[in-house]
């Protein structure tokens, strides 16, 4: 089939739905790619890179959607674009379905298909799909960059010959994909970043990053995790806390990122007028939500603005294409792999698999229905295991029953150890001569008190096998010092040697092991 990607025409998108390197991994699908007279222009890839890519190159929309049996772009198509779609055609773009419920009947009027990138489900399978994902992930990083571009000072802390500089203090609101790329950039810039989300479970991920969680004391159940990992609408008491969190770090922070974002509803106001107001001049606040009303109450979208006290609020909504050329290169594999599924046998042939819960999950518009909202993936059943009876709880007297035999089972065991030990050595002593009884008996003694020593100290203090190695060694000084008294020279020598050789060796194992431990300890 034919793939075409339109021209973005909304006022500042530099974005493109298809790359010269995306054209010719579809061309492997078995499809012929076309694109739009000066589609790639804003993102760097001209009209002549796509014709030796193998890209027929078309006029205009128009000539385009009339050409293509799949059309694909980035943003929401406009009511004019809609228009030009046939029955049996294909769309591919972000849509919005719940935000464009006209757009949507339009569309269902056309008798096309519509695949909307903003819906693929958040599945392991349809990761290399989400673009969702990709796009949040740009915007994070740009958005730190944008950060940067408006502060006065330095990420990191310096010590000069000029004076100390301290780190700058940035706080992420919203640990999503958007919210840990900010945090990578920003950790990685040498700041010292905080972070906040309504769900717990994160907050392992955002320190692992190297930033610290900002924890909220709250009752379980008044959290605003959901299923799937998405954030829910909170409780009145619960936001109530959330704000008075952020008013006491308001004062500390330099730079604040929001990207606190719930699925179908306006961005939630997090960060207040007062707030705002608390920040020390030069600060700057980058609002990632603006596009749906913003976190921030100052937020102007597609704005910058500076506030009386000082502080520079940035709301643009163009994050994602202010990095067109990566931006793009993503979406683009996004929108390939997508068609890679559309296409199973490689021979160039669509196949709309409406039992397929990835395409299923991102068509909202097919064979003359809405068929948005999805219903919720087909989880693949697991096997089920039957269950083990839960063992019966012993009563007292039955567990008093089973010591007893435990131990009168152990001192047998050990009755007999002592037996056969006693047994044994007398009859080594029946047939060994004196002397080797001594040494023997030292042999003994030396390996029994050696490693009972060594081995009891706390395995906190050394290594496993520090802890076998120290125990060797203290068998040797044992031994030495019992043998250090002889009345032979050679004997006292090297008695002595072992004493030194061992005690250098247990001492340099323990500075060993603590050198070994304070590279796990953080500073």
């Amino acid at each position: 089939m034919r793939i075409g990607a339109l021209r973005e025409v909304q006022p500042g998108e530099a974005r493109v739905a298809m790359t010269p390197a995306s054209a010719q991994d579809i061309h492997k699908l078995g499809h012929t790619c076309l694109v739009e007279a000066g589609a790639g222009e804003a993102s760097g890839f001209s009209d002549d890179m796509y014709r030796a890519a193998g890209v027929e190159v078309v006029p205009d929309a128009r000539a385009l959607v009339e050409g293509a049996d799949v059309v694909a772009k980035v943003r929401p198509p406009e009511p004019g674009e809609v228009a030009l779609l046939r029955e049996g055609q294909t769309l591919i773009s972000f849509f919005y379905p719940g935000q464009n419920a006209d757009l949507l009947e339009q569309a269902r009027a056309t008798g096309a298909s519509v695949i909307a990138m903003d819906m693929v489900p958040r599945i392991s399978r349809a990761q290399k799909m989400d673009a969702l994902s990709s796009m949040a992930n740009i915007a994070g990083y740009r958005a730190v960059i944008e950060a940067g571009a408006n502060f006065g000072r330095f990420f990191t802390g310096q010590v000069t010959a000029a004076g100390k500089v301290p780190p700058a203090q940035v706080l992420v609101v919203g640990a999503g994909v958007a919210g840990l790329a900010a945090i990578g950039t920003a950790v990685s810039l040498g700041a010292v970043v905080h972070a906040f989300d309504v769900r717990p479970e994160v907050a392992e991920q955002i320190e692992s990053m190297g930033a610290s969680f900002v924890f909220l004391e709250f009752e379980a159940g008044q959290d605003g995790a959901a299923t799937g990992g998405y954030a829910a609408p909170s409780s009145p008491e619960f936001r109530e806390k959330q704000l008075a969190k952020f008013r006491e770090l308001a004062p500390q922070m330099d730079i604040v990122i929001t990207t606190a974002l719930i699925p179908g509803r306006p961005a939630p106001v997090l960060w207040t007028r007062d707030m705002v107001e608390m920040m020390k001049p030069g600060s700057v606040i980058v609002d990632l939500a603006a596009e749906r009303g913003g976190n921030c109450e100052l937020t102007v979208p597609d704005q910058k603005v500076t506030t009386p006290n000082g502080v520079t609020v940035v709301g643009y909504t163009d994050f994602p294409s202010r990095m067109a050329a990566q931006a793009s290169t993503l979406y683009s594999t996004n929108i390939r792999h997508m068609l890679t599924d559309l296409t199973p046998g490689k021979d160039g042939v669509l196949v709309h698999n409406m039992e397929d819960d990835v395409i299923r999950g991102a068509t909202v518009v097919h064979a003359g229905a809405v068929t948005w909202p999805p219903p919720p993936p087909k989880i693949q059943a697991i096997a089920s295991v039957a269950a083990k009876p839960k063992p019966r709880e012993l009563t007292p007297a039955e567990k008093r029953e089973q010591e007893v035999l435990a131990f009168k089972g152990e001192t047998r065991r050990h009755v007999a150890l002592l037996v056969a030990g006693t047994v044994l050595l007398g009859l080594i002593g029946l047939y060994a001569p004196a002397s080797f009884m001594s040494h023997f008996i030292v042999f003994a003694l030396a390996c029994f008190v050696g490693f009972q020593v060594i081995w009891s100290v706390s395995h906190s203090l050394h290594t496993p096998l520090m802890a076998v190695t120290n125990a060797i060694s203290g068998i040797i000084i044992l031994g030495a010092l019992l043998q250090v008294g002889s009345g032979h020279w050679l004997i006292v020598i090297l008695a002595a040697l072992s004493i030194l050789i061992a005690t250098i060796n247990i001492v340099g194992g323990f500075l060993v092991t603590r050198r070994m431990l304070a590279m796990f300890q953080r500073s």
